[in-house]
Protein backbone atom coordinates (compact mmCIF):
# COMPACT_ATOMS: atom_id res chain seq x y z
CA UNK A 1 0.00 0.00 0.00
CA UNK A 2 1.40 3.35 -1.02
CA UNK A 3 1.54 5.96 1.69
CA UNK A 4 1.78 9.70 1.35
CA UNK A 5 5.47 9.56 2.19
CA UNK A 6 6.06 7.09 -0.66
CA UNK A 7 4.48 9.32 -3.26
CA UNK A 8 6.59 11.61 -5.41
CA UNK A 9 7.01 14.92 -3.67
CA UNK A 10 8.40 18.00 -5.42
CA UNK A 11 9.21 19.73 -2.13
CA UNK A 12 12.77 20.23 -0.87
CA UNK A 13 12.09 17.79 1.96
CA UNK A 14 10.91 15.11 -0.44
CA UNK A 15 13.91 15.63 -2.74
CA UNK A 16 16.35 15.33 0.15
CA UNK A 17 14.61 12.14 1.31
CA UNK A 18 14.94 10.56 -2.14
CA UNK A 19 18.62 11.56 -2.54
CA UNK A 20 19.41 10.14 0.89
CA UNK A 21 17.66 6.89 -0.02
CA UNK A 22 19.37 6.55 -3.43
CA UNK A 23 22.56 4.81 -2.19
CA UNK A 24 20.45 2.23 -0.41
CA UNK A 25 18.51 1.50 -3.59
CA UNK A 26 21.86 0.91 -5.40
CA UNK A 27 23.23 -1.53 -2.85
CA UNK A 28 25.22 0.87 -0.65
CA UNK A 29 23.36 -0.23 2.46
CA UNK A 30 26.10 0.00 5.10
CA UNK A 31 28.06 2.96 6.44
CA UNK A 32 31.47 1.76 5.10
CA UNK A 33 30.02 1.37 1.61
CA UNK A 34 28.44 4.78 1.79
CA UNK A 35 31.77 6.31 2.90
CA UNK A 36 33.53 4.59 -0.01
CA UNK A 37 30.95 5.99 -2.43
CA UNK A 38 31.47 9.47 -1.02
CA UNK A 39 35.26 9.19 -1.52
CA UNK A 40 34.81 8.04 -5.12
CA UNK A 41 32.42 10.89 -5.88
CA UNK A 42 34.78 13.46 -4.35
CA UNK A 43 37.74 12.04 -6.29
CA UNK A 44 35.75 12.08 -9.51
CA UNK A 45 34.74 15.68 -8.94
CA UNK A 46 38.42 16.63 -8.52
CA UNK A 47 39.59 15.10 -11.81
CA UNK A 48 38.96 18.27 -13.87
CA UNK A 49 40.82 20.36 -11.29
CA UNK A 50 43.81 18.01 -11.39
CA UNK A 51 43.75 17.96 -15.16
CA UNK A 52 43.79 21.74 -15.26
CA UNK A 53 46.69 21.82 -12.80
CA UNK A 54 48.56 19.20 -14.81
CA UNK A 55 47.99 21.18 -17.99
CA UNK A 56 49.11 24.44 -16.39
CA UNK A 57 52.28 22.77 -15.13
CA UNK A 58 53.13 21.18 -18.48
CA UNK A 59 52.06 23.98 -20.82
CA UNK A 60 52.97 27.15 -18.89
CA UNK A 61 55.71 28.46 -16.62
CA UNK A 62 53.34 28.80 -13.66
CA UNK A 63 55.52 28.54 -10.56
CA UNK A 64 58.68 28.45 -12.70
CA UNK A 65 61.63 30.88 -12.65
CA UNK A 66 61.07 34.55 -13.52
CA UNK A 67 64.53 34.74 -15.10
CA UNK A 68 67.60 32.66 -15.93
CA UNK A 69 71.37 33.16 -15.91
CA UNK A 70 71.39 35.12 -12.63
CA UNK A 71 68.70 37.47 -13.88
CA UNK A 72 70.37 38.30 -17.21
CA UNK A 73 67.48 36.93 -19.29
CA UNK A 74 63.82 37.19 -18.26
CA UNK A 75 61.26 34.42 -18.60
CA UNK A 76 59.37 36.53 -21.14
CA UNK A 77 62.52 36.82 -23.26
CA UNK A 78 63.07 33.05 -23.08
CA UNK A 79 59.46 32.40 -24.12
CA UNK A 80 59.74 34.89 -26.97
CA UNK A 81 62.77 33.00 -28.24
CA UNK A 82 61.77 29.38 -27.57
CA UNK A 83 57.99 29.42 -27.28
CA UNK A 84 55.64 28.82 -24.35
CA UNK A 85 56.12 26.11 -21.75
CA UNK A 86 57.93 25.32 -18.52
CA UNK A 87 61.37 26.92 -18.12
CA UNK A 88 64.33 25.25 -16.46
CA UNK A 89 68.01 26.16 -16.42
CA UNK A 90 71.42 24.65 -15.79
CA UNK A 91 74.22 27.07 -14.93
CA UNK A 92 77.18 24.97 -13.91
CA UNK A 93 79.97 27.44 -13.11
CA UNK A 94 78.37 30.25 -15.10
CA UNK A 95 79.55 33.67 -13.95
CA UNK A 96 79.13 37.09 -15.55
CA UNK A 97 82.42 38.25 -14.08
CA UNK A 98 84.74 35.48 -15.31
CA UNK A 99 86.34 34.49 -18.61
CA UNK A 100 86.86 30.78 -19.12
CA UNK A 101 86.03 28.15 -21.71
CA UNK A 102 82.51 26.83 -21.30
CA UNK A 103 81.15 29.79 -19.30
CA UNK A 104 77.61 28.93 -20.36
CA UNK A 105 74.12 29.05 -18.91
CA UNK A 106 71.51 26.82 -20.60
CA UNK A 107 67.76 27.48 -20.62
CA UNK A 108 65.18 24.88 -21.65
CA UNK A 109 61.50 25.23 -22.41
CA UNK A 110 59.48 22.01 -22.21
CA UNK A 111 55.92 21.88 -23.49
CA UNK A 112 53.26 19.26 -24.21
CA UNK A 113 50.79 17.24 -22.16
CA UNK A 114 51.82 13.68 -22.98
CA UNK A 115 54.31 13.94 -25.83
CA UNK A 116 56.67 16.71 -24.79
CA UNK A 117 59.06 18.80 -26.87
CA UNK A 118 62.06 20.71 -25.57
CA UNK A 119 63.66 23.85 -27.03
CA UNK A 120 67.11 24.89 -25.83
CA UNK A 121 69.05 28.16 -25.71
CA UNK A 122 72.64 28.60 -24.57
CA UNK A 123 73.94 31.92 -23.26
CA UNK A 124 77.73 32.10 -23.25
CA UNK A 125 80.35 34.63 -22.21
CA UNK A 126 83.52 34.08 -24.18
CA UNK A 127 86.86 35.75 -24.76
CA UNK A 128 88.51 36.20 -28.15
CA UNK A 129 91.41 33.83 -28.72
CA UNK A 130 94.80 34.44 -30.29
CA UNK A 131 93.28 33.40 -33.64
CA UNK A 132 92.29 37.03 -34.12
CA UNK A 133 88.96 38.62 -35.03
CA UNK A 134 88.94 36.98 -38.47
CA UNK A 135 87.76 33.79 -36.75
CA UNK A 136 84.43 35.56 -36.11
CA UNK A 137 83.92 36.53 -39.75
CA UNK A 138 81.02 34.97 -41.65
CA UNK A 139 79.84 36.01 -45.09
CA UNK A 140 76.25 34.93 -44.33
CA UNK A 141 76.08 37.15 -41.23
CA UNK A 142 73.53 39.86 -40.61
CA UNK A 143 75.42 42.65 -38.87
CA UNK A 144 74.60 45.52 -36.52
CA UNK A 145 76.84 48.34 -35.30
CA UNK A 146 76.75 51.77 -33.72
CA UNK A 147 75.81 52.00 -30.05
CA UNK A 148 75.87 48.18 -29.94
CA UNK A 149 77.82 45.91 -32.27
CA UNK A 150 77.56 42.27 -33.22
CA UNK A 151 76.57 39.62 -35.70
CA UNK A 152 73.81 37.07 -36.31
CA UNK A 153 74.27 33.87 -38.31
CA UNK A 154 72.10 30.73 -38.44
CA UNK A 155 74.36 29.22 -35.74
CA UNK A 156 75.03 32.03 -33.28
CA UNK A 157 74.25 35.63 -32.38
CA UNK A 158 76.93 37.62 -30.57
CA UNK A 159 77.49 41.13 -29.25
CA UNK A 160 80.64 42.74 -27.91
CA UNK A 161 80.76 44.40 -24.51
CA UNK A 162 80.31 48.19 -24.48
CA UNK A 163 83.27 50.48 -25.04
CA UNK A 164 85.04 50.98 -21.74
CA UNK A 165 84.97 47.24 -20.97
CA UNK A 166 87.67 44.70 -21.66
CA UNK A 167 88.20 44.16 -25.38
CA UNK A 168 87.63 40.75 -26.91
CA UNK A 169 84.83 39.71 -24.53
CA UNK A 170 81.47 38.99 -26.14
CA UNK A 171 78.09 37.50 -25.27
CA UNK A 172 76.76 34.69 -27.45
CA UNK A 173 73.28 33.21 -27.91
CA UNK A 174 72.80 29.79 -29.50
CA UNK A 175 69.47 28.06 -29.88
CA UNK A 176 67.90 24.87 -31.17
CA UNK A 177 65.29 27.00 -32.96
CA UNK A 178 65.93 28.49 -36.40
CA UNK A 179 65.36 32.08 -37.49
CA UNK A 180 64.35 34.86 -35.07
CA UNK A 181 67.49 36.82 -35.96
CA UNK A 182 66.28 40.08 -34.39
CA UNK A 183 65.26 38.35 -31.15
CA UNK A 184 68.62 36.60 -30.84
CA UNK A 185 70.47 39.87 -31.54
CA UNK A 186 68.50 41.69 -28.81
CA UNK A 187 69.23 38.89 -26.33
CA UNK A 188 72.95 38.98 -27.16
CA UNK A 189 73.05 42.72 -26.46
CA UNK A 190 71.03 42.28 -23.24
CA UNK A 191 73.47 39.62 -22.06
CA UNK A 192 76.47 41.81 -22.97
CA UNK A 193 74.95 44.68 -20.97
CA UNK A 194 74.37 42.37 -17.99
CA UNK A 195 78.03 41.29 -18.13
CA UNK A 196 79.14 44.94 -18.25
CA UNK A 197 76.94 45.76 -15.25
CA UNK A 198 78.29 42.81 -13.26
CA UNK A 199 81.86 43.90 -14.03
CA UNK A 200 81.22 47.57 -13.39
CA UNK A 201 82.47 48.68 -16.80
CA UNK A 202 81.20 50.38 -19.93
CA UNK A 203 80.37 53.88 -21.06
CA UNK A 204 76.59 53.70 -20.83
CA UNK A 205 74.13 50.94 -21.70
CA UNK A 206 73.98 50.23 -25.46
CA UNK A 207 70.42 49.80 -26.76
CA UNK A 208 69.19 46.80 -28.68
CA UNK A 209 69.93 47.06 -32.42
CA UNK A 210 67.25 48.90 -34.37
CA UNK A 211 67.88 46.76 -37.45
CA UNK A 212 70.14 44.13 -38.97
CA UNK A 213 71.87 44.25 -42.33
CA UNK A 214 70.47 42.03 -45.06
CA UNK A 215 72.07 38.66 -45.63
CA UNK A 216 74.43 38.58 -48.61
CA UNK A 217 73.33 36.47 -51.56
CA UNK A 218 75.39 34.01 -53.59
CA UNK A 219 76.53 35.41 -56.92
CA UNK A 220 79.16 34.77 -59.57
CA UNK A 221 82.35 36.74 -58.84
CA UNK A 222 83.42 39.71 -60.91
CA UNK A 223 87.07 38.72 -61.17
CA UNK A 224 88.08 42.31 -61.99
CA UNK A 225 86.37 43.66 -58.86
CA UNK A 226 86.39 40.70 -56.51
CA UNK A 227 84.09 40.86 -53.46
CA UNK A 228 82.69 44.13 -54.81
CA UNK A 229 85.98 45.94 -54.11
CA UNK A 230 86.90 48.18 -57.08
CA UNK A 231 90.22 47.17 -58.61
CA UNK A 232 90.62 44.02 -56.49
CA UNK A 233 91.71 41.61 -59.23
CA UNK A 234 94.16 38.97 -57.99
CA UNK A 235 95.25 36.43 -60.61
CA UNK A 236 93.13 33.27 -60.30
CA UNK A 237 94.63 29.83 -60.76
CA UNK A 238 93.80 28.82 -64.37
CA UNK A 239 93.37 25.20 -63.26
CA UNK A 240 90.42 26.16 -61.04
CA UNK A 241 87.62 25.93 -63.61
CA UNK A 242 84.71 24.94 -61.38
CA UNK A 243 82.01 27.40 -60.36
CA UNK A 244 82.93 29.36 -57.23
CA UNK A 245 80.00 31.37 -55.85
CA UNK A 246 80.79 34.56 -53.98
CA UNK A 247 79.01 35.80 -50.86
CA UNK A 248 79.63 39.19 -49.24
CA UNK A 249 78.15 40.81 -46.13
CA UNK A 250 76.05 43.87 -46.92
CA UNK A 251 77.58 45.94 -44.09
CA UNK A 252 81.18 46.74 -43.11
CA UNK A 253 80.89 46.78 -39.31
CA UNK A 254 81.75 45.13 -37.07
CA UNK A 255 83.28 42.53 -39.44
CA UNK A 256 82.94 42.72 -43.21
CA UNK A 257 83.44 39.33 -44.85
CA UNK A 258 83.64 37.84 -48.33
CA UNK A 259 83.97 34.19 -49.29
CA UNK A 260 84.79 32.63 -52.64
CA UNK A 261 83.39 29.11 -52.65
CA UNK A 262 85.16 25.95 -53.68
CA UNK A 263 84.14 22.57 -55.01
CA UNK A 264 84.24 19.93 -52.22
CA UNK A 265 84.68 17.19 -54.84
CA UNK A 266 88.10 18.71 -55.51
CA UNK A 267 89.01 18.95 -51.82
CA UNK A 268 88.85 22.73 -52.14
CA UNK A 269 88.48 25.09 -49.20
CA UNK A 270 86.69 28.40 -49.25
CA UNK A 271 88.80 31.52 -49.74
CA UNK A 272 87.90 34.09 -47.10
CA UNK A 273 88.59 37.79 -46.77
CA UNK A 274 87.59 39.83 -43.71
CA UNK A 275 87.97 43.40 -42.47
CA UNK A 276 87.32 43.98 -38.77
CA UNK A 277 86.43 47.62 -38.12
CA UNK A 278 85.27 47.27 -34.49
CA UNK A 279 88.26 47.11 -32.08
CA UNK A 280 86.05 45.78 -29.24
CA UNK A 281 85.88 42.40 -30.99
CA UNK A 282 89.44 41.42 -30.06
CA UNK A 283 92.00 41.88 -27.32
CA UNK A 284 94.70 41.99 -29.99
CA UNK A 285 96.03 45.27 -31.36
CA UNK A 286 99.05 47.01 -32.81
CA UNK A 287 100.88 46.37 -29.55
CA UNK A 288 100.81 42.66 -30.45
CA UNK A 289 101.97 43.14 -34.05
CA UNK A 290 105.19 41.92 -35.63
CA UNK A 291 107.03 43.65 -38.45
CA UNK A 292 106.10 43.03 -42.08
CA UNK A 293 107.07 44.39 -45.49
CA UNK A 294 103.48 45.57 -46.00
CA UNK A 295 103.73 49.27 -45.21
CA UNK A 296 101.88 50.28 -42.05
CA UNK A 297 100.39 46.80 -41.56
CA UNK A 298 101.75 44.33 -39.00
CA UNK A 299 101.09 40.61 -38.61
CA UNK A 300 99.08 39.99 -35.47
CA UNK A 301 97.62 36.48 -35.89
CA UNK A 302 97.47 33.69 -38.46
CA UNK A 303 96.40 35.31 -41.72
CA UNK A 304 95.55 38.62 -40.00
CA UNK A 305 97.25 42.00 -40.21
CA UNK A 306 96.54 45.07 -38.08
CA UNK A 307 96.93 48.72 -39.01
CA UNK A 308 95.46 52.04 -37.95
CA UNK A 309 92.55 53.62 -39.80
CA UNK A 310 91.14 56.98 -38.74
CA UNK A 311 92.86 56.50 -35.38
CA UNK A 312 91.44 53.02 -34.70
CA UNK A 313 92.89 49.54 -35.03
CA UNK A 314 91.55 47.76 -38.11
CA UNK A 315 92.25 44.14 -39.00
CA UNK A 316 92.59 42.55 -42.46
CA UNK A 317 92.32 38.76 -42.71
CA UNK A 318 93.12 36.48 -45.66
CA UNK A 319 92.65 32.74 -45.09
CA UNK A 320 91.78 29.55 -46.97
CA UNK A 321 91.70 28.99 -50.71
CA UNK A 322 93.81 25.82 -50.52
CA UNK A 323 93.16 22.81 -52.75
CA UNK A 324 95.31 19.69 -52.80
CA UNK A 325 94.00 18.89 -56.29
CA UNK A 326 95.68 21.92 -57.87
CA UNK A 327 99.29 21.79 -59.04
CA UNK A 328 99.67 25.26 -57.58
CA UNK A 329 97.85 24.59 -54.36
CA UNK A 330 95.88 27.82 -54.00
CA UNK A 331 92.95 29.40 -55.79
CA UNK A 332 95.10 32.56 -55.92
CA UNK A 333 98.69 31.22 -56.19
CA UNK A 334 100.50 34.55 -55.68
CA UNK A 335 99.71 34.98 -52.00
CA UNK A 336 101.86 38.08 -51.50
CA UNK A 337 100.12 39.90 -54.35
CA UNK A 338 96.74 38.73 -53.01
CA UNK A 339 97.40 40.28 -49.59
CA UNK A 340 98.80 43.52 -51.03
CA UNK A 341 95.85 44.00 -53.36
CA UNK A 342 93.41 43.28 -50.53
CA UNK A 343 95.06 45.83 -48.21
CA UNK A 344 94.90 48.46 -50.96
CA UNK A 345 91.35 47.83 -52.22
CA UNK A 346 89.91 47.03 -48.79
CA UNK A 347 91.54 50.05 -47.18
CA UNK A 348 90.10 52.38 -49.81
CA UNK A 349 86.63 50.84 -49.42
CA UNK A 350 86.46 51.73 -45.70
CA UNK A 351 88.06 55.17 -46.06
CA UNK A 352 91.40 54.22 -44.57
CA UNK A 353 94.61 56.16 -45.14
CA UNK A 354 97.04 54.49 -47.60
CA UNK A 355 98.52 51.38 -46.00
CA UNK A 356 101.27 50.46 -48.49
Amino acid sequence: METKDDKPDGSATGLARRVDAAPGRRGFTTRPLRVRLAVVLVAFSLVPVGAVGFGLYRLTNLGGPDSVCDGAVTADQVHHLLGSGRISESKGRYSATEDYTGNTCTARVTSGLFQTSTAVAQFTITHNTDDGPGALASSDARLFSGDSAGSVTPDVAWAVLPEGCEKGVRAEVRTSETGQDETRARLAVALANDVAKARGCGNGVPPAPASLSEKGIDSDPDWANLCGLPGFAPAKNPEARWRMPQQVTTATAPIWSCTIGGDPRRDSRVQQFAITTEPQTTALGRKNGTASDLGRAQWVAGGTLVTSCQGKDVFFTVTGGYSSQLEKRYLFPDRDDLVRQFLTAGGKAIGCEPIL
